[in-house]
């Protein structure tokens, strides 16, 4: 287990042993906070489908010609990590927690299996990037999905930049008030994120 993957790990187990102990009625009222924010996910997913779904295909994956999914390449925030805790099933969890504890001696991601991502939401970096082929291919043929990812765009800082109070940062902050910290707290850690942070005071 390298350094990228004992964070993952350590994270993923400590978001699951707070979740376990909280009553359900807490449990109810964290999965209330990210309510807005899987309806956002579930808009970028339909959006993807429909515009890229034959064109971000295994192959552009495997002759390496994009970034995505590559081998320890994207960031995972705290959050990301705490709400796919939170709607996934203990045993999709503890396969995540396996796959991790397993040497990753490949160019992909750690958490890509043979049907794709094992995250039920996986890291909204990872949801939004595309390659500039793929634009470039998409965008080209269908014009009006550009203002339409670029709203996307948009809508996703309402949840990740904390010139405002964010889910991502309260997630961090409910976490840290348990008495948890994990380097993947970038919203109390990134120089830059604290930057923004004190400029909104």
């Amino acid at each position: 287990m390298n350094d990228y993957q004992l964070e993952h790990w350590e994270t993923f187990s400590l978001v699951k042993t707070q979740l376990s102990v909280v009553s359900a009625t807490e449990k109810d009222r964290l999965k209330a906070m990210i309510s807005d924010y899987l309806s956002f996910r579930d808009d970028i997913t339909a959006f993807l489908s429909n515009y890229f779904g034959d064109v971000c295909t295994r192959k552009c994956y495997e002759s390496r010609l994009s970034a995505c999914c590559s081998r320890e390449g994207i960031i995972a925030f705290f959050a990301d990590m705490a709400v796919n805790v939170l709607v996934s099933s203990d045993e999709e969890i503890a396969l995540l927690l396996a796959v991790l504890r397993k040497p990753n001696t490949g160019f992909k991601c750690i958490y890509l299996g043979e049907k794709g991502c094992m995250w039920r939401i996986k890291p909204i970096v990872c949801e939004m990037f595309l390659c500039d082929t793929a634009e470039s291919e998409v965008f080209g043929k269908r014009p009006e999905g550009r203002a339409l990812w670029e709203e996307l765009k948009k809508r996703k800082q309402q949840y990740l930049w904390p010139d405002r109070p964010v889910l991502f940062d309260m997630f961090e902050q409910y976490f840290i008030d348990a008495g948890y910290s994990s380097p993947l707290m970038y919203f109390h850690n990134s120089p830059g994120l604290l930057r923004v942070k004190r400029s909104e005071k």
